[in-house]
């Protein structure tokens, strides 16, 4: 009998330390799960944004404004939980070069700390540049593969 308490002890603290776990990680957002995302969600915005036929004809790689932002808005609403409210800015975006400025703007849950109600603002800001190879290596290394 007296196993048997210990067992439904050990189960009411485990399941009690899971709901701490969970409501605590439901209050906060940290800036680098919000970096992370924003980084992983530009990178794969701005190389679907690539304007291919161009790059054919020029060499040159020249990025969609447009497309770069409904394909960022979309990774990035389909990345993050429903729960919380994040605005979303965009500052210099060029075409040529392809570079972009995003501001991820969010808010922690307002927490109480000794009788104070304490409220983050998290600001990501992420500058990304695409970059690739010199025009004249890519005509060497088009001559040496023989194409």
């Amino acid at each position: 009998m007296k196993e048997s308490y210990w067992g439904y002890l050990f189960i009411g603290l485990g399941l009690g330390i899971f709901a701490v776990i969970l409501l605590a990680q439901n209050l906060t957002s940290t800036n680098e799960q919000d970096y992370h995302l924003t980084r992983e969600d530009v990178k794969a915005a701005m190389l679907e944004a690539v304007d291919y036929g161009s790059f054919r004809e020029s060499g040159k790689l020249v990025m969609s404004k447009e497309k770069f932002v409904a394909v960022f808005t979309r990774r990035f609403a389909e990345s993050v939980p429903a729960d919380r409210t994040y605005q979303l800015d965009f500052y210099d975006i060029s075409e040529f070069p392809p570079k972009a400025t995003v501001k991820v703007s969010t808010k922690t849950g307002e927490q109480v700390i000794n009788d104070s109600v304490v409220d983050y603002d998290i600001n990501t800001y992420l500058t990304a540049i695409l970059e690739t190879v010199p025009d004249e290596d890519l005509k060497k290394n088009a001559e040496v593969d023989g194409h």
